[in-house]
């Protein structure tokens, strides 16, 4: 028994129409394909997110989401799990979704700092250590580029903001105060980078790879490279991202939110952005998840196993997409990277 019948015999239409879509090449004309459009309006896994929103268009946490994060931030979550089960701009409560998160956004293309402490890890309201942090942007980006409001003018505007970001050799800073970098936390440090933030930049590229030109950029290559670089591969934590676009993670955390280093999202973002399989770290990433794939062509993820199918699928994706001829190159350098550097004794 292989993958397909298994993932095509899920009870959620919306698993079944990106299998048939994205995995074995159905047309958006196919009976099938149209049928099971129509199917997603009463697909539970869907109507759970309907009704966390508001009549404002935005959304509230549901249990165990932890509404701390604030409407922009729960509102994103929301329209990155609506688009990537497929639903776009067509869908009503998108568009309200949608609005509600341009309507809060700044003039100079940013989104705002959302409420006091809830990106500074617990900081007090009158303690402004932060002028600026790419991760306010990136994550109402994301959810924006996954309901199909990448290339909307107003989006275009936070991509160019968000660029401005970036740092000289490439990756993104935990954030500025005033004009000063600050220096990431060691759990969260770029390899090969002063400033360099792992869940900044992280969070960059992944808004970045959803555009359709900008995926390809010299920002987006330059973040993925650096991530690459990270070279972290534990099976515990493959397939996490996934598991909380679904709504079965919740959306914790500020500069914690891309703690967990996910081999599964690096491959999403590799074959989005163009890394190919000549880049040693690819290869090794995918040779890693395709020894962790059980007898019956499936990766179980162990904390929520109903989320099983939907890791698979994504996976799948990632591996039928990476080719070894794209013109990805990399420049960093393969070195052992370790978040606390021991020191060397001085006698």
């Amino acid at each position: 028994m292989t993958w397909a019948p298994l993932l095509l015999a899920d009870p959620s239409p919306s698993l079944r129409l990106l299998v048939l879509r994205d995995l074995l090449s159905r047309p958006e004309s196919d009976s099938e394909i149209q049928e099971l459009q129509k199917l997603q309006k009463s697909d539970p896994i869907v109507e759970k997110f309907l009704a966390l929103q508001e009549q404002d268009g935005a959304f509230r946490s549901g249990e165990g989401g932890g509404a701390f994060l604030g409407q922009i931030r729960m509102t994103a979550q929301a329209l990155m799990g609506l688009g990537y089960f497929g639903l776009g701009p067509k869908n009503s409560a998108i568009r309200k979704g949608a609005e509600f998160l341009f309507a809060q956004q700044q003039s100079d293309g940013a989104f705002p700092l959302i409420t006091p402490g809830a990106l500074l890890d617990g900081g007090k309201s009158q303690d402004v250590k932060y002028h600026a942090m790419p991760v306010q942007t990136a994550l109402p980006l994301i959810g924006l580029a996954w309901a199909g409001y990448a290339t909307d003018k107003r989006a275009e505007a936070a991509y160019e903001w968000l660029i401005n970001e970036e740092l000289p050799e490439g990756g993104w800073p935990s954030g500025r105060h005033k004009e000063k970098f600050i220096f990431a936390a060691g759990y969260r440090r770029l390899p090969h980078s002063k400033f360099g933030c792992r869940t900044n930049t992280t969070a960059a590229v992944s808004a970045l790879a959803l555009h359709p030109t900008r995926r390809k950029s010299e920002p987006a290559r330059k973040g993925l490279d650096k991530l690459l670089a990270q070279e972290q591969r534990q099976a515990h934590t493959l397939g996490f991202e996934v598991a909380r676009i679904v709504g079965a993670e919740p959306p914790r955390g500020g500069f914690t939110y891309f703690r967990r280093y996910d081999v599964g999202q690096m491959l999403d973002l590799s074959w989005r952005i163009g890394a190919n399989l000549e880049d040693p770290r690819v290869d090794e990433n995918v040779k890693f998840v395709k020894g962790l794939q059980g007898p019956y062509g499936l990766w179980e993820y162990r904390r929520y196993p109903e989320v099983s199918r939907w890791v698979t699928f994504d996976l799948l994706r990632s591996l039928t997409r990476l080719d070894q001829e794209t013109d990805w190159f990399s420049l960093e350098p393969r070195t052992p990277f370790q978040v606390y550097p021991k020191k060397r004794r001085r006698f």
